[in-house]
């Protein structure tokens, strides 16, 4: 895939009116994604872009401390002209998902796990809890299989008992 190629990609994907708002939008998001990732996964996400984009990936330093996702947008929306915290998330949403399929699970699996909670849903997958490490033993979870015709979903069940969490108000 060539830059242009990329951007026509995002100018779709994000349904901008011109290809000059789509290059604009990639090149903020792609800058800003650069300078929350360190190590391997800087370096092999760069080697899946374009090589104009990857340029414009690696153009920042990476930050000492990185982002939530929801400061990532934030910070997108005061950088990208004209931009509110609502289109600076379509934006990085627009850009990441092509961005993603450009990775693979593999290394976007890599990524996110480098990255902050908050990411996930802008490269369009869903954001997966991780357990707590506490020291107790993990409860165990089980499922029943219905006899059906087909597949059907099955809730797991959790057969420890759990601490009781507070309720957000």
């Amino acid at each position: 895939m060539t830059f242009d190629e990329l951007v026509q990609a995002v100018k779709r994907d994000g349904l901008y009116p011109t290809a000059e708002r789509a290059e604009e939008v990639t090149r903020a998001v792609l800058a800003a994604l650069g300078a929350q990732l360190i190590g391997d996964e800087r370096v092999d996400l760069a080697g899946v872009l374009p090589e104009e984009a990857a340029r414009v990936f690696t153009s920042r330093i990476p930050a000492t401390q990185p982002l939530t996702g929801g400061a990532f947008v934030d910070d997108l929306a005061a950088e990208i002209s004209g931009s509110t915290t609502a289109t600076a998330r379509w934006d990085a949403g627009s850009v990441l998902g092509v961005v993603a399929r450009l990775a693979g699970p593999a290394l976007l699996r890599r990524v996110l796990l480098q990255l902050p909670p908050g990411y996930a849903l802008l490269f369009g997958q869903a954001q997966l809890a991780t357990p707590k490490v506490t020291g107790k033993a993990a409860p165990k979870v089980t499922g029943k299989v219905a006899a059906t015709a087909g597949p059907a979903p099955v809730a797991p069940t959790v057969a420890a008992a759990e601490e009781p969490r507070p309720r957000a108000a």
